[in-house]
């Protein structure tokens, strides 16, 4: 009896999807023969996922190939969901640990960390949670102990989250206690990044309304720096990340008085 692949077919596709983007994104370029024997899959295959992927406009084909579309490579949230989530539940868990008792206004920007402190915040009463992330809205919205605020304004479909003038209007009249910021990059030389100019204004206003101001992030997103800067790592109280994170960057932030805590992963 032949055994059935170690997971099923839609996630191996997303597997897939996550791996071309993500070697786009570090290297700008890859070959469909060598990504295919990477893989594991047929060369058709990877041109089936390459064609799907330049129709979403997330990459341009080329003779035996894909290059980076746009220089710098967005992965879509859909594609993030599932990558390390047990790092991200980790940070998640302390971060609900730095937040005070009591009743207080909480913010929280898309992502996939921020959604992981989202589905803890639903546990907490007397909170008002504010958010410009409609995949976090609907985690919230019916949940009878968060009141929850969304801020409106046009949709950016990468990153589920809300941007422009309406957007930044709500968020400009809200006084927020603690905001939880999710980043494509964060380094102590230059701060809060990321890939989209749009998206890095309104999560600029969130920071700059927000009394605390906690950063949520995996390993992976520390000491990169991205197209649109956000704010200067002196705007971050707390940066809340995993053991992967590069020590030499976290020596530099905290240097900066910026509280650096590492989540711990349960034992396995």
């Amino acid at each position: 009896m032949t055994s059935g692949p170690p997971w099923p077919t839609a996630v191996r596709q997303s597997h897939r999807v996550s791996t071309l983007l993500e070697r786009l994104a570090a290297t700008g370029s890859f070959s469909i023969a060598g990504i295919a024997v990477e893989l594991g899959v047929s060369r058709a295959t990877i041109r089936r996922d390459l064609a799907a992927l330049e129709e979403q406009g997330l990459l341009t084909r080329t003779h035996g190939g894909a290059v980076a579309r746009g220089g710098s490579v967005e992965l879509p949230v859909r594609y993030r969901a599932d990558r390390d989530r047990g790092q991200k539940q980790a940070i998640a868990r302390a971060a609900m640990r730095a937040l005070p008792s009591g009743p207080c206004v909480v913010a929280v920007n898309g992502g996939t960390t921020t959604r992981e402190v989202a589905r803890l915040l639903a546990s907490r009463s007397e909170l008002t949670v504010v958010t410009n992330a409609l995949d976090i809205a609907m985690e919230l919205a019916l949940q009878p102990r968060v009141r929850l605020v969304v801020t409106g304004g046009r949709a950016r479909n990468r990153s589920c989250e809300l941007v422009g003038p309406w957007a930044e209007r709500t968020l400009g009249s809200i006084n927020i206690d603690t905001a939880f910021i999710g980043v494509d990059g964060i380094s102590a030389r230059n701060g809060v990044s990321t890939h989209d100019a749009t998206e890095a204004h309104i999560n600029a206003i969130m920071i700059e309304r927000s009394r605390r101001v906690v950063v949520v992030a995996d390993g992976t997103k520390i000491g990169r720096d991205l197209l649109a800067h956000v704010a200067p790592a002196s705007a971050v109280d707390e940066l809340i990340t995993d053991s992967s994170a590069a020590a030499p960057e976290l020596a530099a932030m905290r240097a900066q008085d910026i509280t650096v805590t590492i989540a711990d992963l349960p034992a396995h």
